[in-house]
């Protein structure tokens, strides 16, 4: 891939979502993963009704894209995370640790926030070299 071009990066194992954007995007040997919810691929149902039942289907949902761009967990180097309640921080950071059992962790910022129907919603980015990939 010729320096500064950006591939696109989809599945139709991951949800596609509900806005106009790309689901994930390869620049370089970083993938950047637009926000992920817990969203059921093709129906965009809202799978959980806990923060620990939707953190863990929004991260498979990320790691789907990482997977499709041919990382895996450990390629995810930052993650944004957006909380309908900050109230709920200690059992999304649970849900996040046991997903994440590899060290280190990624990077991570997590907020509250206003969210459309859903709990929890997350954004990375991933290294993944283009000779790996």
């Amino acid at each position: 891939m010729p320096p500064g071009r950006l591939t696109p990066i989809s599945s139709d194992d991951a949800s596609g979502g509900t806005g106009g954007y790309t689901p994930a995007l390869r620049a370089g040997d970083f993938v950047y993963v637009s926000g992920q919810g817990p969203l059921e691929p093709g129906t965009l149902a809202v799978l959980g009704e806990t923060v620990a039942e939707q953190t863990t289907h929004t991260l498979r949902n990320v790691l789907t894209l990482v997977e499709a761009a041919g990382g895996d967990a450990e390629s995810i180097v930052r993650c944004g995370c957006y909380l309908a309640s900050i109230d709920d921080f200690d059992e999304f950071t649970a849900a996040y640790e046991a997903f994440f059992t590899h060290r280190p962790r990624p990077t991570r910022t997590t907020i509250g926030c206003q969210l459309a129907g859903i709990l929890v919603e997350i954004d990375s980015v991933a290294y993944i070299p283009l000779g790996d990939g």
